[in-house]
């Protein structure tokens, strides 16, 4: 006998889930993204912060080739790294900024703006908002501006002594720096080569060509008024020494012409092609007799990508006129030669006068290395360019000794364009923190909070130094604010002797131009990431 239960009715409602909605589970929300970007763009600035300073410890970068590459230069650094966070991508786009403006303190302005997003974070996380803060740190910049203007010292481009200074605390901190004592004449050197101190307010540094050839030591690099080519003479027993020289550089080729279109030549007997021969030999000698008719003795051949430029047998009748060529010249160099020698491209012979052609007192073929190079001294009518032969014992400091020297040579063009100069070894940003925290307190409200943070940001310069050193960063920061409190705003880390002296005194001086591009443009890029609240992905 089975036994029945009766069903027993639930008393519990029952609850409907709503549909969910699918594509708002993308969206992060703000807070998290903003914490997301902050810490993205914060590791890429502590990758870097270890190479501030003449103490920074260097980097090595392996690419994928297996080439390898060591520096210490923050541009160099992030433009090699793969980075993938679009809020990181930004700091590398910060550094790339920096470099174009200033060409010098790529490292700073990227440890400036991790410090920022952190002081920025902290602000976040009490509650003040983020468009507070960007307005905020947007006024503290142009505040800052303000002050780094009032400790400045106007410099005269004659003034060759701080000229030097600049461009030898530039080269401090880098691998080559035990060299820097030759490197900074070279650069300031060829800054003022190119330029008209009495008027120029900006340098093209297209005007300055560095040549980099393996061999001997960073210490045999020479600055060389002229020209100097990459490439070498050509032909077997051509001159590689010459005179008095009227140098042509052409455009078009002396070698056989070829049809635009693919095509086949049938030849029947011997005699056709004994006169195809002839013909060609005909051809090319009639352009090598206009070339000597207007008395040229070096040609220049630029490089062709259609057919042989020049061939064997034009060399051999080129030679035989005692005509140096050097052929292969790139098309991007074209301009640089025509202002350095003060000649004209020739498009075709028809335009080959001696109206076209340049003068100098001596081209020469000379070694540099391993290879060699072809020098062109005593221009006559010279433009205002210059040549560097950069010189190193191995690839990895031929590269580096390379970008030190355009590092240097940005300094020199800092202070052409802002003719002013401020104290190094974290003197600035120390008088920015002391002179901001003053001005905060004549705030009120949130901005006095914001400003505040700016100032304590800025101290990640003085502090990175000192640890970069082997100092006591603590110490070393709370000693220099107290100098700076006192008055001494040139008061500085100095990391040779470890202590705290007017850094003015040890020569450690900078473009004011660099420490304002840095704080501007880094404060800008943080203003830009707080200003994110979201990420969106498209297809």
């Amino acid at each position: 006998m089975t036994q029945t239960s009766a069903p027993v009715a639930s008393s519990a409602p029952i609850i409907k889930k709503p549909p969910t909605n699918t594509a708002f589970k993308d969206r992060s929300k703000p807070e998290h993204v903003r914490d997301s970007n902050i810490i993205a763009a914060k590791s890429i600035a502590e990758a870097v912060r270890t190479s501030l300073g003449p103490k920074g410890m260097d980097k090595m970068i392996q690419s994928a080739d297996g080439s390898v590459t060591i520096t210490n230069d923050g541009a160099t650094i992030l433009k090699q790294m793969q980075v993938m966070h679009p809020a990181a991508k930004m700091l590398v786009e910060l550094s790339k900024a920096q470099d174009i403006e200033a060409g010098d303190g790529t490292t700073t302005v990227v440890v400036i703006a991790g410090a920022l997003l952190e002081a920025s974070s902290k602000l976040l996380a009490k509650g003040i908002h983020p468009t507070v803060i960007s307005e905020s740190f947007q006024r503290a910049s142009a505040k800052s501006r303000e002050i780094l203007q009032s400790v400045s010292q106007k410099v005269e481009l004659a003034d060759r002594q701080s000229l030097l200074k600049s461009a030898s605390t530039s080269l401090n901190s880098k691998v080559v720096s035990q060299f820097s004592s030759q490197l900074a004449p070279i650069a300031v050197d060829a800054v003022m080569k190119v330029i008209d101190p009495a008027s120029a307010c900006n340098v093209d540094l297209r005007d300055i060509k560095l040549i980099k050839k393996l061999g001997g030591t960073v210490d045999d690099t020479e600055l060389i008024e002229g020209l100097v080519l990459d490439q070498k003479a050509s032909g077997y027993d051509g001159p590689k020494r010459v005179e008095k020289a009227k140098i042509a550089l052409i455009q078009f080729c002396i070698s056989p012409p070829k049809t635009d279109m693919e095509n086949n030549v049938i030849i029947n007997d011997y005699t056709q092609m004994d006169r195809i021969l002839k013909e060609e030999r005909q051809y090319i000698l009639n352009i090598v007799k206009k070339i000597k008719a207007a008395n040229c003795n070096v040609l220049l051949i630029q490089k062709s990508i259609l057919r042989d430029a020049v061939n064997e047998l034009a060399l051999h009748f080129l030679s035989k006129m005692k005509i140096m060529v050097v052929k292969d010249i790139e098309r991007d160099d074209i301009e640089f030669i025509c202002k350095s020698l003060a000649c004209k491209p020739i498009a075709s012979l028809d335009h080959f006068n001696t109206d076209m052609l340049g003068q100098a007192d001596l081209v020469e073929e000379v070694s540099a290395g391993s290879s060699k190079v072809v020098k062109f001294t005593g221009v006559a009518n010279p433009g205002r360019t210059v040549s560097i032969l950069v010189r190193g014992s191995n690839r990895l400091v031929l590269d580096e000794a390379d970008r030190s020297i355009h590092d240097a040579l940005c300094v020199i063009r800092c202070l052409v364009k802002e003719r002013a100069l401020i104290a190094g070894g974290g003197a600035p940003e120390t008088e920015l923190v002391i002179r901001l925290s003053e001005h905060a307190n004549t705030l009120t409200g949130m901005e006095q909070y914001c400003y505040k943070a700016f100032a304590e940001a800025l101290e990640v310069v003085p502090y990175t130094l000192a640890e970069n050193a082997g100092l006591n960063p603590i110490a070393t920061v709370t000693e220099l604010r107290n100098r700076h409190a006192q008055g001494q705003y040139t008061a500085g880390i100095n990391v040779r002797k470890g202590l705290i002296t007017d850094i003015l005194e040890e020569n450690v001086v900078q473009p004011l131009l660099v420490s304002q591009s840095a704080i501007s443009l880094a404060s800008e890029t943080v203003r830009s990431i707080l200003k994110i609240d979201d990420i969106i992905n498209t297809a």
